[in-house]
């Protein structure tokens, strides 16, 4: 006796999802590879996420037709195209959440009555939609309201110390390194986002303070008005391991 054919509705949603999954791919690295404006980048995300949900739905639809005990095929690839759509559709939705849990800001500092600044960097910003200078008060606010644990890092040693220590963890970071000037204190780079490949700028300080050294740094994004907490985060991180002794 002939096997029964795959029941269709399982092709269907299984299909829907890996093309969804390849144009949310595709919406981040368009964007990298500067094929469209990361704006249009979204959209097709959107659109992604709209048909990582359908394809979801149409898989739970058939793992229900296709279940073990019927006599329909398609019950595993049923399961593959829910699990693809919903991992697809999960991606967006976080962005989403998040886009609604923290401020819509995109520049963050350690010392938001005195932030680091931009020199040499500059000139790569020159065409950024967003300005490298500080808001003010605008954004210092809503920082220290979402993000009151960025505090500068304070170390005991000698300021020509820590600016090695600083800029010893910035290379380590996997940062590109614009300028360090060890006379200034100062040290600029800029880090890019593996999907968009949104380019952030880093500005980090090291002056000297009591029984040894303060340092400071800024994040910025050259696009967006919000970041995500992206730049947040990544302070966090530098500040975590200028913290740890490396072993």
């Amino acid at each position: 006796m002939n096997r029964p054919r795959i029941f269709p509705f399982a092709l269907v949603g299984f299909l829907l999802a890996v093309l969804a999954a390849l144009a949310a791919m595709l919406a981040g690295f368009g964007t990298r590879w500067e094929l469209w404006h990361f704006r249009t980048g979204f959209v097709i995300l959107t659109w992604a996420a709209y048909a990582a949900i359908a394809a979801a739905l149409i898989s739970i639809a058939s793992a229900i037709f296709t279940r073990p005990t019927a006599l329909r095929r398609g019950f595993l690839i049923s399961i593959l195209g829910l699990v693809i759509g919903i991992l697809v559709f999960g991606v967006p939705w976080c962005y989403w959440r998040t886009a609604h849990r923290v401020p819509a800001i995109h520049d963050i500092t350690t010392d938001t009555e005195n932030p680091p600044r931009f020199v040499s960097i500059l000139p790569l910003r020159k065409n950024a939609p967003n300005p490298s200078e500080y808001g003010g008060h605008e954004i210092a606010a809503p920082q220290r309201a979402a993000y009151p644990d960025l505090a500068p890092a304070m170390l005991s040693v000698p300021p020509d110390k820590a600016f090695g220590q600083a800029l010893t963890v910035a290379r380590r970071m996997g940062w590109i390194i614009v300028d360090a000037n060890a006379a200034e204190g100062r040290i600029e780079a800029t880090d890019t986002t593996f999907w968009f490949g949104f380019k952030d700028d880093i500005v980090i300080r090291v002056a000297p303070a009591d029984h040894g050294s303060r340092v400071d740094i800024r994040s910025v994004s050259r696009v967006g008005k919000s970041d995500l907490g992206k730049n947040a985060r990544r302070i966090r991180k530098y500040l975590k391991k200028l913290l740890t002794p490396i072993s």
